[in-house]
């Protein structure tokens, strides 16, 4: 075979054996996939870019589309947070203080826009909280969708010539958990290996993984059931770091694998500083770290998290107080990160047209308020700004709108004063997990916060006064009226500031 070639200007014929022939061929073709994966790649991202643009004029022209994001840690209460909000939002007859209920003369669910994303199972989750034996639906263990879509009769002079409008409330339930590994994506394996090993060592639910560790050679070669043992350690002192109120526990998806279960990219773990000679273990526990981010972490902000226009973090506070001045410290930690992950600010009108979206509101709400009475409510949101403080000077100020409050998405107690050793106690009543009606008082929240942060900031291992116990209530059975949602404290008001300029 022979072949011609260009060289400087002159042309230059070469003879080729047979074996020399198909390997040139072999390159030849191997450049012209190449290339043809470049051009498609660029083809898709131009196609992308078209599609994004022409959504983003239909949604801001036509049928505008509000993106809230629902996250929040363990036991946070998302799964009943997004249930009672949308019945709420559909029967508005316990939301006075939702200002475009009165505008709004139509609701209704519609599919999500986004076909390869789990529907939020409204259905199932509103029948478990509203049954005759009402329990507290499966919490969320993946990324989920709902539509809900407003017909809106316009104010004003306006509103008589245009008519009504459109506006579609996209809700995106997602775990904390995953959340929290948005942070990772600025760290390299020894950073975050220092600060998960640091954090193992400093707790209780740690000790195992810490022994483990120490009877392993992270510079010996890599065996699968070295690294299988390793992970499965560092995953049971994760779940039980998480149980015992602490927040900041990644990777997330060892807590959450979903349809990863048992895969290399989640089969790693922390190893000490050191050598790390190619094949070895701690070169093979960086690789699968590097995979995290790239094929897990990734994907998540560029198909979910970036697209958040709205967002609310649902913290159990009164979870983190229970557990100890470590477990708050480790909130009002976790909470700034969180924050930092965030794009907060506004988006300017051409901007949307482009699809560029940044969080123009966030809203830190503390969750179960319907566990202590209403007049401890404001030393609860007190105690949830303080907490937060970090975090909210970062959104506000880069032009995010921020608040903080106590909710209960779902009331289960009602509120009583009893007499007890000649003093009247404010309490509250529900049915306990056993099945009993109880009346409990808490205790007092203080009316400092600094009297709960401070402990906590200097590594306090309890409280220094008073013991601050909660209690788990199931939902009480509901009656319903027709036009009224589930019981709730200050949904409305959640509801109003994350989407009441929308509407």
């Amino acid at each position: 075979m022979r072949a011609i070639a260009r060289r400087g200007g002159r042309v230059q014929c070469f003879s080729l054996t047979t074996a020399s022939s198909n390997a040139y061929v072999e390159r030849v073709n191997i450049g012209k996939e190449a290339t043809d994966l470049i051009l498609n790649t660029i083809a898709d991202r131009i196609l992308r870019g078209v599609e994004t643009v022409q959504d983003g004029v239909h949604e801001v022209l036509f049928e505008p589309v509000i993106r809230l994001g629902v996250t929040g840690l363990s036991r946070s209460g998302k799964t009943v947070f997004i249930t009672s909000l949308v019945a709420n939002l559909l029967d508005r007859g316990r939301m006075p203080q939702f200002g475009p209920a009165t505008a709004i003369t139509a609701a209704y669910l519609q599919p999500q826009p986004d076909d390869t994303v789990p529907r939020f199972d409204y259905e199932a989750h509103l029948s478990a909280l509203t049954s005759p034996e009402p329990h507290w639906p499966e919490s969320t263990r993946a990324v989920s969708e709902l539509r809900l879509s407003f017909k809106v009769r316009p104010a004003g002079l306006l509103g008589g010539l245009t008519g009504q409008k459109t506006v579609h409330l996209d809700i995106v339930d997602y775990p904390g958990e995953w959340l929290l590994d948005l942070g990772l994506m600025e760290k390299s394996y020894a950073e975050w290996s220092a600060e998960a090993l640091n954090a193992a060592r400093d707790r209780a639910e740690g000790a195992d993984f810490v022994s483990a560790l120490e009877v392993s050679d992270p510079t010996a070669k890599h065996d699968e059931p070295t690294a299988k043992a390793l992970a499965q350690s560092f995953t049971a002192y994760l779940q039980s770091a998480r149980a015992a109120g602490y927040s900041d526990c990644t990777p997330g998806r060892f807590l959450l694998p979903g349809e990863l279960d048992g895969s290399p990219v989640l089969t790693f773990a922390p190893l000490p500083e050191g050598a790390a000679p190619r094949g070895s273990l701690h070169r093979e526990f960086e690789r699968r770290f590097e995979a995290y981010k790239r094929e897990v972490v990734k994907p998540f902000f560029r198909d979910h998290f970036s697209r958040i226009d709205r967002q609310i973090v649902l913290v159990d506070a009164l979870g983190a107080i229970h557990s100890g001045p470590k477990a708050v410290e480790d909130l009002r930690r976790t909470m700034a990160d969180i924050l930092s992950a965030f794009r907060p600010g506004r988006v300017g009108r051409i901007m949307s047209l482009l699809g560029q979206h940044k969080v123009e509101k966030i809203l830190f709400a503390a969750t179960k308020a319907d566990h202590i009475h209403h007049n401890q409510h404001p030393r609860l949101t007190a105690i949830m700004e303080a907490m937060l403080r970090d975090a909210r000077d970062r959104a506000d100020f880069a032009g995010a709108s921020t608040q903080a409050m106590s909710l209960a998405a779902l009331r289960a107690t009602v509120e009583e004063t009893m007499q007890h050793e000649g003093q009247s106690l404010d309490v509250v009543r529900g049915m306990t997990e056993s099945g009993k009606q109880a009346a409990f008082y808490p205790g007092e929240l203080p009316e400092d916060p600094s009297h709960i942060l401070s402990p906590a900031r200097k590594g306090a291992e309890r409280w220094l006064d008073a013991q601050y116990e909660i209690m788990k209530f199931r939902p009480a059975r509901l009656t319903l009226r027709p036009g009224e949602g589930p019981p709730h404290i200050r949904l409305d008001r959640a509801a109003e500031f994350l989407i009441g300029d929308k509407l």
